[in-house]
């Protein structure tokens, strides 16, 4: 019998999922009552693994995955207040991500599926930044995500519950990416992004750069322009032998993104006819775009939804949030669920 078939009585279940995070270099379990009410959400950061590298190395990430689950679960669990024998399903992040990385958190989820008797449910990466928001806030329909994070940068409609829409994505660098790079071009400590958002906020000057608006009527964005033209200035500043003002630098760089990413969105929300605007991903922490599109949302009377800096980097909580999408829905994954690090988001959906 294939896990889909399970013959798990719902009805009766406190809609209790256990959710396994491992899609880069964070080791998170949560567990979550009705996709909205975090019981426990244990997170193992690797940066000062990966800090000495200046990203993320793949098989470091994902050994230390393996060093890590089987504590992290325990944690979970005991900080939760339950037992595994309490728990309706387990929900894994099954993509995009890192292989490697992936397959460590699905293999701990399979397992506990298997040993429990309960589903499991594959939950895509990016539907969980955006149903972060369903744990602190209350979503109506239809809505706009923008989720900006270290590997995406999109613009998504949910027109319905669980339904995802994809209008807009990066062509290049995500944001997140694009901040690493100008942080490294500027020998600042990886991650990059707190980084330059502390320059950048902290600067009362700024060096104006280009901003990429593409076609006239496109939602994609481009970055690598951006970050070639940061990289223009430090080369001709350093050759004429002048003092570069690094934050000056910071601050047009962060201007250029938040004015390309928040004039996109808010285009987005009106055309499609969005009740709100829903932040989403690890560059959701960053204070310039976190202030420029709240002003321009109370300027146009737009609600907009952020979640606290805790929910907006990688997490299981946020797994499980979305993974609620597909329990109370019973659509569940086999136990033959292979990880796929190009998991589209549209084919998630739960109409799908």
């Amino acid at each position: 019998m294939s896990n889909s078939e399970h013959t798990v009585n719902y009805e009766l279940a406190n809609d209790i999922i256990l959710a396994v995070e491992t899609s880069c270099d964070e080791t998170s379990v949560a567990v979550i009552r009705g996709g909205k009410h975090i019981l426990s959400n244990v997170v193992s950061s690797q940066i000062e693994i990966h800090e000495r590298f200046g990203g993320v190395v793949p098989e470091i990430a994902s050994r230390k995955h393996v060093e890590s689950i089987t504590l992290i679960i325990e944690q979970a669990v005991k900080e939760s207040g339950l037992t595994l024998k309490d728990m309706s399903a387990v929900a894994v992040t099954q993509g995009p991500g890192l292989v490697g990385a992936l397959l460590v958190g699905i293999v701990a989820a399979k397992s506990l599926a298997m040993a429990l008797d309960i589903p499991l449910i594959g939950t895509h990466h990016i539907a969980g930044h955006i149903y972060a928001n369903e744990l602190v806030h209350n979503i109506e329909y239809p809505c706009m995500a923008l989720v900006v994070s270290g590997g995406h940068t999109e613009l998504v409609l949910l027109e319905r519950e669980g339904e995802f829409r994809l209008i807009g994505r990066t062509r290049d660098d995500a944001v997140g990416e694009a901040y690493d790079k100008v942080a490294r071009a500027l020998h600042l400590p990886y991650p990059g992004g707190p980084h330059i958002d502390r320059l950048a906020v902290g600067s009362e000057e700024t060096i104006d750069l280009p901003r990429a608006w593409l076609e006239a009527d496109s939602y994609d964005f481009s970055f690598s322009g951006l970050k070639s033209a940061v990289l223009a200035v430090i080369n001709q500043t350093r050759m004429k032998g002048l003092h570069l003002n690094e934050a000056a630098l910071a601050r047009g760089f962060q201007e250029s993104v938040t004015e390309v990413l928040v004039t996109k969105a808010l285009r987005a929300v009106h055309q499609y006819g969005a009740k709100q605007l829903l932040l989403c991903g690890g560059v959701a922490a960053n204070r310039g775009l976190r202030a420029a599109l709240t002003e321009r949302c109370e300027s146009d009377g737009v609600p907009l939804l952020i979640p606290p800096n805790s929910l907006c980097t990688d997490n299981a909580a946020m797994i499980g949030a979305a993974a609620q999408l597909k329990l109370k829905r019973k659509q569940f994954s086999d136990l033959d669920m292979k990880a796929d690090p190009g998991f589209s988001l549209e084919s998630w959906s739960v109409g799908s």
